[in-house]
């Protein structure tokens, strides 16, 4: 979730944990197989924002960039999950 220039510059990346499986919620984003690489469609849990070791990035991306509508998406839930109360949409 952060950006390439703040992960190059620190020990930890910002990640969303991504499951196969999940219920749908306004704090988590639905992505579909073939977006950033998947290959099944799975859920973005937008509550449990987490950071991972950069050192777990070494071998490079683990898949390609999600697109500007799911980031759009993701800022959303987890504005949402940190309390800020959102029109649909």
């Amino acid at each position: 979730m952060s950006s390439d220039v703040r992960n190059r510059s620190r020990e930890h990346a910002v990640v969303i944990p991504i499951y196969s499986e999940g219920v749908s919620g306004p704090t988590r984003v639905p992505i579909p197989a073939g977006e950033g690489g998947l290959r099944h469609g799975s859920v973005l849990f937008c509550e449990e924002v987490t950071t991972l070791d950069r050192q777990f990035f070494q071998r490079g991306p683990w898949g390609d960039k999600v697109g500007d509508d799911v980031m759009t998406a993701v800022l959303r839930a987890v504005r949402r999950a940190l309390g800020e109360v959102l029109p649909e949409g």
